[in-house]
């Protein structure tokens, strides 16, 4: 096999190298192309995909926030509602500038978390799935539904049996 392909249409020389990083350049275009052509019909389909675990949790202490702020006391009265809505605010505003920084600084943590939590939910669905098949597919012999027995009946036992005619 030769090292150059047929001269182009400028006259010149390519490499096989030279070849091989435009097809390799083309295979990346395309797959790219079809990737973003999925998610755009998956969007489409099934809409915007959720957030990271960090972001829903930011999604999440906006939202307490937002709805904490709004409250209106009615133990509290006309007269402390203003100071007890500004007290919330301020007690909102301090959570959330501690949580924030945890958030940016280990985003990859909060994934990890929900997936350990997925893991122990499903571990856990196992168990009772599991001990209710136990408890459904039981045998239910109508001798264990009868009184409880006191040794002697019908149970073989190690003496011999005497026939009384």
């Amino acid at each position: 096999m030769s090292e150059e392909l047929p001269q182009s249409e400028e006259g010149g020389r390519e490499t096989v190298d030279e070849a091989r990083a435009t097809d390799a350049d083309a295979w990346a275009t395309a797959c790219a192309e079809d990737l973003a052509a999925e998610k755009a019909r998956r969007r489409t389909q099934y809409g915007p995909p959720p957030g990271s675990a960090a972001e829903e949790l930011r999604r999440l202490v906006d939202t307490v926030a937002d709805k904490l702020s709004g409250l209106q006391s009615p133990l509290l009265g006309a007269v402390a509602g203003p100071a007890a809505q500004q007290v919330v605010k301020q007690v909102v505003q301090q959570a959330k500038s501690a949580v924030e920084p945890v958030i940016e600084r280990n985003p990859d943590v909060f994934d990890h978390l929900a997936a350990a939590g997925t893991e122990l939910l499903a571990a856990y669905r196992s168990a009772v799935q599991a001990q209710e098949r136990r408890w459904t597919t039981r045998d239910n012999d109508p001798r264990d539904l009868d009184e409880p027995r006191d040794g002697k009946g019908d149970e073989p036992g190690p003496g011999e049996r005497i026939d009384l005619d």
